[in-house]
């Protein structure tokens, strides 16, 4: 699947959740739920690298925890993309794929940060 229809997939999945528990999805809410998904992913990479309390979760306990986070992450910042009409392929072609490009003069031995 393609970036726009995962993108789809959590859109519906995001609405079903917002009618299931009475959630309004505004411009806000978009944004600390993606803050909130980076905070469990922070402390999920602490905890797979030794660095937080296990809670006695085995390694790959934490991995896939880790795993989950990533994608909670990633499903957040695409719906708060839609949201704020981001086409989020057209910039990263802009941002970061343009890197991709042999000769430009600005960004020569640059890296994206």
């Amino acid at each position: 699947m393609d970036l726009s229809g995962w993108t789809d997939e959590v859109e519906e999945i995001s609405q079903q959740y917002a009618a299931r528990f009475g959630v309004e999805r505004t411009s806000p809410w978009f944004l600390l739920k993606l803050q909130e998904e980076v905070g469990e992913l922070t402390q999920a990479y602490l905890q797979a690298t030794g660095q937080g309390r296990d809670k006695g979760r085995s390694a790959s306990e934490l991995r896939q925890d880790l795993e989950a986070e990533v994608a909670d992450v990633l499903a957040m910042l695409l719906l708060f993309a839609r949201h704020h009409g981001v086409d989020v392929e057209d910039a990263l072609d802009r941002k970061w794929l343009a890197y991709r490009a042999v000769n430009v003069p600005h960004l020569a031995g640059d890296a994206p940060a």
